[in-house]
C-alpha cells in the first residue's frame, strides 16, 4: 500500500489443557506454549511493530511461589526482543542448574515464562506514544491471587472521559486517562467487588481463609464481571484478560468491529486476531476455526472449562470492511477471495478510463499488499478479452483459417512488475528540507517494461493521504512515458475519520475531503462548510445518541466522478507528462465484494456506534478552528 497507515494490534491467547509434562512428553518441550505465542505473534506482526508484550500464568502454585510473568517491548523489533529476553532467562537458569532439561515440575517453579496460560500481543500506536509505558498487557497488582488482573486487547474507545469519570465518581483514582488504563480499571473495579462478595458468602458458610481460596477460583462469575466492567464502553474492541488464579476471557465489542478468531481441541484453546495464524500455527483447517460472535466472550475457567457467553446484545453487524480490503492477511481463505472480487469489479471503470483500449495498456500493482486485487483485475481482463475474441472468431464463419485464429488468439492483458519498492530507504530521511527529494526515490520502476504512448494502470489497496503517490510513484512512472497513468484504488474514497483503531483521525488529511474543499471554492459554496460548522457546534453538548453527522453535507454537493476526477488533478505532481486519472471503488461494489464486513463509516460517516458521530464532528470544528489534533 502506497499510504502506510497504522492500525490497532493482534492479540493472542492460549490456555494449555493438559498438564506441563504432557506436552513434554508429546512435543519434547514444556515450553510449547512459549514456542506457539513466539509464532502466533511473529504471524500477526503485520498488526503492529511499535511494541509487543507477553504475559503468562502458572497454575496451582504455592504461597511464595511466583506465578505471574510479564515482559515487553518497544524496541525496533520488539518481538524479537521479547523472545530473546525470554530464552536467555530459560537458557541461563537451566545452564546453571544441569540435569534439569526434562525436570518438569522443577522447571514451573523456577522458570518465568513457563506456564498453562499465555497471552501475547503487538501494537501500533494510533496516538503515537510509543513508549513502553504504552505497550500491552497491562497489569493490576494485588496480594490476593484472584483480584490480580492481566489485559491486553485491540481497542480503541470513543468515550474515555466519561468512562475516567465513572471511575472518579466510584472514588478511585486512575493513575492516566489512556483507554487501556481505564478499561483495566473498570474491569479490575468489578473483579474486586465480585471477590469481596464471594468471600463473605463462603466465609458464612464455615470455611476459612485458606479453604475460601479455591472456592473463590470455582465460583468467579467472569461473564457477570464483564457485562457490568463493559456496559458503558463505545468503541471497536477485541479485549483479553488473564485473571491471576487462571481464568481467562476474550471478548468482542457488539458491532463486531475488531475481528476475534478461536480454536478448541483437547490440548489447547486458542483465540487470535485472525484465523490463518492459528490455521498455520496450529495445523487445522479453516473450518475448525470459528468467529467469536459480536458482543461475545469466550471464557475459559481455571479448571479448563470453556463457553461462550453474550456479555452485550449484539448491534447490528459492522465488521471493519478495512480488515478486508488492507490490514487482515491476505492468507485468509475468504479475505483473498474478496480481495480478487475487489479487483474484478472495479475493472469495467478502468476499460472505460482505457477507452477499452487492452493492446495498448499494461496492468501492474503498487506493491504488496494490493498483489490478490491485481490478480482479480487482471483475470477480470482475461474475461473481457475473451468474450471479444469468441466474438471476432464467430464473425469469421467459413472464412476461420490458421492464420487468422492465431491473430486472434495472440491477444491477451498485458501484466507487468512496473513499480518496486525499496523499503529500506525510508529509515533514511530525517531532514525536512532534503526528505522530498529522497521519498522521491522510496519505488523505483522496471525499466522498458511500458511503450511510448501506453496506458498504464496500477491498482492500490487505497488511497488516503495520497502523499506517496504524489511524490514519488506518479513522478517515477512518468519516466516510463506512458501516455495516461491510471490509478485504481480497490477502496472506495476516504472521507471520514476513523474512531475505532486506525490512525484515520484529521479530516484534512484525507485528499478526498481536499478534493471536496477545492470543490467548494470553485463553485463557491464555501458557505455550507460555515454552516456544517456551526451545526456540529451546536452538537458539542448533546448526548451521543442524539448526534447527527452534519459533516455527510460537505461531500453532498458533489458526485464520486466530480471528488475522483479533483484528486487526480491534487496529485498530479507539477511537470508531469502522462494524463492522470484515479478510479475508486464504489461502496456498493465494495459490500459485494465483502458481504460479512459492512463497517464502512470511513466511506460513508455511517459510524457504527453514538460515539463515531461525536467524533466526527468534534474531526470537522477542529479542522474549521485550525486545530492540529486528534477528535477523540
Amino acid at each position: 500500500m502506497s499510504d502506510a497507515i497504522k492500525h490497532e494490534c493482534g492479540i493472542s491467547l492460549i490456555r494449555l489443557l493438559k498438564p506441563l509434562e504432557y506436552y513434554q512428553e508429546k512435543y519434547g518441550t514444556a515450553f510449547y506454549g512459549v514456542n506457539k505465542m513466539y509464532l502466533m505473534m511473529e504471524k500477526q506482526h503485520n498488526r503492529g511493530q511499535d511494541g509487543a508484550g507477553f504475559a503468562s500464568i502458572k497454575l496451582d502454585m504455592k504461597p511464595g511461589e511466583r506465578y505471574m510473568s510479564r515482559v515487553r517491548s518497544a524496541q525496533q523489533q520488539p518481538i524479537q526482543d521479547i523472545f530473546a529476553q525470554i530464552n536467555q532467562r530459560i537458557n541461563t537458569t537451566l545452564s546453571e542448574n544441569p540435569g534439569r532439561d526434562k525436570d518438569v515440575a522443577w522447571q514451573k517453579k523456577n522458570i518465568p515464562y513457563i506456564g498453562e496460560l499465555l497471552m501475547g500481543h503487538v501494537r501500533y500506536g494510533t496516538f503515537g506514544k510509543n513508549s513502553i509505558e504504552s505497550v500491552h498487557p497491562f497489569l493490576r497488582q494485588n496480594n490476593w491471587m484472584h483480584r490480580n488482573l492481566i489485559v491486553a486487547g485491540n481497542f480503541n474507545m470513543t468515550n474515555v472521559d466519561e468512562l475516567f469519570g465513572n471511575l472518579v465518581a466510584l472514588g478511585q483514582h486512575p493513575k492516566e486517562m489512556a483507554d487501556t488504563v481505564t478499561v483495566m480499571e473498570k474491569i479490575g473495579h468489578f473483579l474486586d467487588d465480585a471477590v469481596a462478595k464471594l468471600y463473605k458468602q463462603i466465609k458464612k458458610e464455615g470455611y476459612n481463609k485458606r479453604e475460601a481460596s479455591p472456592l473463590i477460583a470455582e465460583r468467579l462469575n467472569v461473564a457477570k464481571i464483564l457485562k457490568k466492567a463493559s456496559k458503558n464502553w463505545d468503541g471497536g474492541y477485541t479485549m483479553g484478560g488473564l485473571l491471576g488464579h487462571g481464568d481467562a476471557f476474550v471478548m468482542r465489542d457488539p458491532a463486531g468491529i475488531r475481528p476475534a478468531y478461536y480454536y478448541k481441541d483437547d490440548e489447547v484453546v486458542v483465540v487470535a486476531s485472525e484465523r490463518p495464524v492459528i490455521q498455520t500455527v496450529f495445523n487445522v483447517k479453516f473450518e475448525e476455526v470459528k468467529e467469536l460472535d459480536p458482543g461475545h466472550a469466550v471464557i475459559v475457567k481455571k479448571n479448563g472449562s470453556v463457553s461462550l457467553k453474550e456479555i452485550l446484545e449484539p448491534t447490528e453487524r459492522k465488521a471493519c470492511s478495512f480488515e478486508r480490503i488492507y490490514f487482515s492477511r491476505g492468507s485468509d481463505k475468504e479475505i483473498y477471495q474478496e480481495r480478487k472480487k475487489l479487483g474484478k469489479l472495479v475493472f469495467p471503470q478502468i476499460l472505460e478510463s482505457i477507452g477499452h483500449d487492452l493492446k495498448n495498456t499494461v496492468f501492474s500493482y503498487i506493491p504488496n499488499t494490493a498483489e490478490t486485487s491485481f490478480f482479480g483485475m487482471v483475470k477480470e481482463a482475461q474475461n473481457y478479452l475473451n468474450l471479444k475474441k469468441e466474438e471476432q472468431i464467430l464473425a469469421l464463419g467459413s472464412d476461420i483459417s490458421r492464420e487468422n485464429l492465431h491473430k486472434i488468439l495472440s491477444v491477451r492483458p498485458r501484466i507487468e512488475k512496473v513499480a518496486i519498492k525499496d523499503a529500506k530507504l525510508r529509515t533514511f530521511i530525517t531532514q525536512d528540507s532534503s526528505r522530498d527529494d529522497l521519498v522521491a526515490h522510496v519505488y523505483d520502476i522496471s525499466y522498458g517494461s511500458v511503450k511510448e504512448n501506453d496506458n498504464l494502470v496500477i491498482i492500490d489497496d487505497s488511497i488516503v493521504r495520497g502523499t506517496t503517490l504524489k511524490r514519488s510513484i506518479l513522478k517515477i512512472l512518468d519516466r516510463l512515458s506512458p501516455k495516461k497513468i491510471i490509478v485504481v484504488s480497490s477502496a472506495p474514497q476516504i472521507r471520514y475519520p476513523d474512531c475505532y483503531g486506525i490512525d484515520m483521525a484529521k479530516l484534512e488529511d484525507f485528499v478526498a475531503f481536499k478534493a471536496a474543499q477545492a470543490l467548494h471554492e470553485e463553485h463557491g459554496t464555501t458557505h455550507i462548510i460555515k454552516e456544517i460548522y456551526e451545526k456540529c457546534l451546536a452538537q458539542t453538548t448533546s448526548k451521543d445518541k442524539d448526534v447527527v453527522n452534519y459533516v455527510k453535507e460537505f461531500y453532498a454537493p458533489f458526485t464520486l466522478e466530480q471528488v475522483s476526477k479533483k484528486i487526480a488533478e491534487i496529485l498530479s505532481p507539477e511537470g508531469i507528462n502522462a494524463e492522470v486519472d484515479i478510479i475508486y471503488q464504489t461502496v456498493e461494489s465494495l459490500h459485494e465484494a465483502c458481504p460479512k464486513n459492512l463497517g464502512d463509516w470511513y466511506f460513508t460517516g455511517d459510524y457504527p456506534t453514538p460515539g463515531g458521530n461525536r467524533v466526527v464532528n468534534r474531526a470537522f470544528i477542529n479542522f474549521y478552528e485550525g486545530k492540529n489534533e486528534r477528535a477523540y
